[in-house]
């Protein structure tokens, strides 16, 4: 007997959501039955392509220019996507950029402000701006799209992995208090995954063409967007009745 997942009746918003892991779980959800606001920074063309897309299903779809890190930005997305579609049901804090690889002696003393304004500030401003009407509808579900990255701490990479870190800490800590009011918060952290950020990043380690690791890949084969998505529509399921507050690895067990 298959399982069906339905999300009808929802609203997600998705930070991020025109590129990459961030439009894979926006279009998951979509298929599963949610409408979907699309947050983006700067690609309006690729927010667009991925509203058409969720549309063609039938689906209601939105985007959304942002910059999540600037509070008064974060502010407006959220008074807006409230506005167009009345509630919004499952946060994806999916927005995020890459750190430059330096070492902490040669990093830029701006770069572990910025990262941390993206992918920490961001996802504290949307959680403090719409679970107040999370509270109200029953249930409610907070992903945070982490990394790998605060389980190795690799050299050359500290801002990054101290801002994932930190975006972990926000969420064990809504987890804990948001439980009694139906919300659900959890961490997904992806491995190496074949968008534009992990390209620059097999290349940045010496292979120009990212799906030539296929062939080391315990499965045969790169993490995919969607292998991240799988996991997100699991938790903000129904599927999910009884699991709060945890860090799942997208990363075949590595």
């Amino acid at each position: 007997m298959s399982i069906q997942i339905s999300l009808a009746g929802k609203v997600a918003l998705v930070t991020g959501g025109s590129r990459g892991i961030g439009k894979a779980i926006a279009l998951q959800l979509a298929q599963a039955g949610a409408d979907i606001a699309v947050n983006y920074r700067k690609d309006e063309d690729a927010a667009r392509e991925t509203v058409a897309q969720i549309q063609a299903m039938g689906r209601r779809a939105q985007a959304y220019a942002a910059a999540v890190d600037d509070r008064d930005d974060a502010k407006k997305l959220a008074d807006e996507v409230l506005r167009d579609f009345g509630a919004v049901h499952i946060l994806i804090n999916n927005a995020g950029i890459a750190s430059r690889g330096a070492s902490v002696v040669d990093t830029d003393p701006g770069e572990p402000e910025r990262l941390f304004k993206v992918h920490v500030m961001g996802p504290f401003h949307l959680s403090q701006f719409l679970i107040p009407q999370m509270r109200k509808l029953g249930r409610g579900d907070i992903v945070m799209i982490s990394s790998v990255a605060t389980r190795h701490y690799a050299a050359r990479g500290a801002p990054y992995s101290i801002a994932k870190a930190a975006m972990d800490a926000l969420a064990y800590t809504l987890a804990k208090e948001e439980r009694s009011n139906g919300i659900r918060t959890h961490v997904v952290s992806p491995t190496l995954t074949e968008t534009d950020m992990g390209k620059r990043l097999a290349k940045a380690r010496g292979s120009a063409d990212i799906r030539t690791l296929d062939a080391t890949s315990p499965f045969g084969r790169v993490s995919q967007p969607e292998d991240v998505a799988a996991t997100v529509l699991f938790l903000v399921s129904d599927l999910n009745a009884y699991v709060n507050g945890q860090n799942i690895a997208v990363n075949v067990g590595g």
